[in-house]
């Protein structure tokens, strides 16, 4: 085994390959679908925990102190002792991710959500944080949706917020700075900020906590720069922002409520009852101080449904722990938990996949043509979305994941056509996205404006949906899987795609998971459901790839540091469940069921199986905006490990060493 990447220093070589590897595996894949049967819900469907970092639950405590509600301690107290475990020992602020580097707008946010629960600045913990914020700058170099939550409370100068003119939903389509130009989360998360930004609200705070220590004193410096690709256009837009500031108070004051009603509109539409805006936490408790700036009052059903769908995001553990998610993932932990089942395999673990396909089928969006339709007007409807309702934007991902469970459920749950027309409903709306590259976006087609993510208000880098090997890695798989012809236009254009963006080392980039061991599992699964050449240069470098990075005791890992703009390549992490088990899937489509390196990995599975019969990790391997998001699915461990493990005995027990399956 090549290890021409070092590991991390404090993983011991795995042992050789036992001789019952393949029963071994058999009774830990075993036990692992007997204890996802018993997470699955009444209904039929799986929900795991979604974690991000400290800013939602910081951002909680904010939205909840900017509305005057009254003070709930036992919440405070549980979400306070959450942000207290996470702090970092190291820097004495709060990471991105477990156990990562320190970031200035997340310790921000975290600080003044604890200060406003009532920790004392003088506290020590309070204290390493306040001098690692000044050190790194002060409050002054957050980032622009940090500052705009310290505007919101007084506590930072709007004049540090690129303007953000409400007129920008009047535009027309075709002008260069549009809302259909940028990504689903982008559109929903802009609208109803736009009318804080032209209402500057004031929070009620009535606690008066403000945060002025974090600040240096010294002059603003101007909005990160770091997701601007071209001089030119950034120098021009900050020309354009410069202006609008200069010219804010000249708008005509019946243009403006135009605006501020057309926003209220756009946002009532897609409020999604107590599912809430876009079904992501920031866009709803914009929607909510929305609402809350126009006067609505609390019970107005608009703002009560969105002010409801904020707390519906809250998790409460066991052990007095609170925290909000960012969002949640019933349709994605459902469609991969019922793909585990299925392989799995038997009677019981199928007659799961069978209940959780049909509470996949009532949950395709069949009747909303959503903002996806703005770029493919002509597309019927018949994704499904990521949460449990989020109909004006369902995800190819998805869609494509659980078109593969459905068709591959045919035969072994003998459904008949039962499955048929949603099956066709969904290939027809995913085929019906991909874009020109070839490739597909996560929410649309052709959203690869790449100038926008030049606007100052884009310091975060994430405001468009570009297509991506991943995701377009699934689409490929659900079409092979359901018959499309490799010679086909489409097909060929999407391969195309797929090849072209391998890197020289073999590798492919992961944008929704972390991150090339993702990417690399995604595409080699394509590439096999496709019928590519095994032995080819594409296929055969993607899985040398995967060897050279297995960790000496068998598993692999990924530090979401490898996602730095500075290209490096994959970086090294301790052994998680979910990496592991992307490196064995991927290396098993690619025909290495026999190496020692897929041995090595499902030797790891096992020997880490936990009491319960899963897998725990707290390593963050889901990807949310590269370098600014991350995320923690609580899932990924559990039905990941059991797919790898029952797939490697699968194969071994048959006569053919080939992946059936586009997953």
């Amino acid at each position: 085994m090549n290890k021409s990447n070092p590991a991390p220093d404090n993983l011991a070589a795995y042992d050789p390959v036992p001789n019952d590897l393949v029963a071994q595996a058999d009774d830990a894949a075993a036990r692992a679908a007997a204890a996802l049967a018993a997470a699955q819900k009444e209904d039929g469907h799986w929900v795991f925990e979604l974690e991000a970092d400290a800013t939602i639950p910081a951002e909680y405590i904010l939205l909840r102190h900017y509305l005057g509600e009254p003070i709930d301690r036992p919440l405070e107290a549980g979400i306070a002792r959450y942000l207290h475990r996470i702090q970092s020992e190291t820097h004495g602020g709060w990471g991105l991710f477990h156990g990562g580097a320190f970031d200035i707008s997340a310790t921000i946010k975290a600080y003044f959500a604890l200060k406003m629960i009532g920790d004392l600045p003088s506290a020590p913990h309070m204290e390493r944080a306040r001098t690692a914020i000044i050190s790194a700058g002060g409050a002054e170099a957050a980032n622009v949706f940090t500052r705009i939550q310290l505007a919101l409370f007084g506590a930072g100068s709007w004049d540090a917020v690129p303007t953000l003119p409400a007129e920008l939903i009047l535009l027309p389509r075709w002008f260069p700075i549009h809302l259909s130009k940028m990504s689903y989360w982008a559109r929903t998360v802009i609208v109803p900020l736009l009318v804080l930004a032209v209402k500057r609200p004031l929070a009620r705070n009535a606690r008066g906590v403000r945060v002025d220590e974090l600040f240096t004193g010294q002059p603003q410096p101007p909005v990160s720069k770091a997701a601007q690709t071209k001089w030119l256009w950034a120098k021009g837009f900050n020309m354009l922002d410069r202006l609008l500031k200069a010219g804010d108070a000249l708008w005509p004051k019946k243009l403006r409520q135009r605006a501020i009603d057309r926003c209220a509109a756009w946002v009532d539409e897609r409020i999604n009852g107590e599912d809430g805006l876009g079904a992501i936490y920031p866009a709803m408790a914009n929607s909510v101080m929305m609402y809350d700036c126009l006067g609505y009052a609390e019970d107005h059903p608009m703002r009560s449904a969105a002010r409801h769908s904020v707390d519906r995001l809250l998790i409460r553990r066991d052990d007095g722990e609170i925290y909000c998610q960012p969002c949640v993932s019933p349709v994605w932990d459902t469609a991969l938990a019922a793909h585990a089942m299925l392989e799995a395999g038997g009677p019981e673990a199928e007659m799961r996949a069978g209940t959780a396909l049909a509470w996949l089928k009532e949950r395709q969006v069949l009747d909303v043509a959503g903002d996806w339709a703005d770029e493919r007007p002509g597309v019927r409807p018949g994704g499904w979305a990521f949460q449990y309702n989020n109909a004006h934007y369902p995800d190819v991902d998805d869609t494509a994941v659980v078109v593969m469970a459905m068709e591959r459920a045919k035969q072994p749950l003998a459904l008949g056509h039962a499955y048929d027309e949603a099956i066709a409903r969904g290939v027809e709306w995913t085929a019906g996205l991909q874009s020109r590259n070839g490739g597909w976006g996560a929410f649309d087609a052709d959203n690869s404006h790449h100038y926008l993510n030049n606007i100052p208000f884009a310091d975060h880098g994430a405001l468009l949906d570009p297509p991506t090997v991943d995701v377009s890695a699934r689409c490929i798989s659900m079409l092979a899987q359901c018959g499309e012809p490799a010679g086909s236009a489409r097909m060929q254009a999407a391969l195309a795609y797929l090849e072209q963006d391998q890197l020289a080392d073999g590798s492919w980039f992961g944008r929704w998971g972390v991150n090339y061991i993702y990417g690399t599992w995604s595409a080699l699964c394509a590439l096999n459901a496709a019928g590519a050449d095994g032995q080819g240069p594409v296929v055969r470098k993607a899985a040398d790839w995967l060897v050279t990075i297995q960790n000496p005791d068998g598993g692999w890992g990924e530090d979401c540091e490898s996602y730095a703009l500075d290209y490096h390549g994959y970086t090294p992490a301790p052994s998680t469940a979910s990496q592991t088990a992307w490196a064995v899937l991927g290396l098993m489509a690619a025909g290495e069921v026999e190496s020692e390196a897929v041995a090595g990995g499902v030797g790891w599975l096992i020997a880490h199986q936990e009491a319960d019969g899963l897998w725990g990790q707290e390593y963050y391997t889901g990807g949310g905006f590269p370098r600014v998001f991350y995320l923690r699915y609580h899932g990924y461990p559990k039905y990941f490990g059991l797919w790898a493990l029952a797939r490697y005995r699968n194969l071994k027990r048959s006569n053919s060493r080939r992946v059936a399956w586009g997953m």
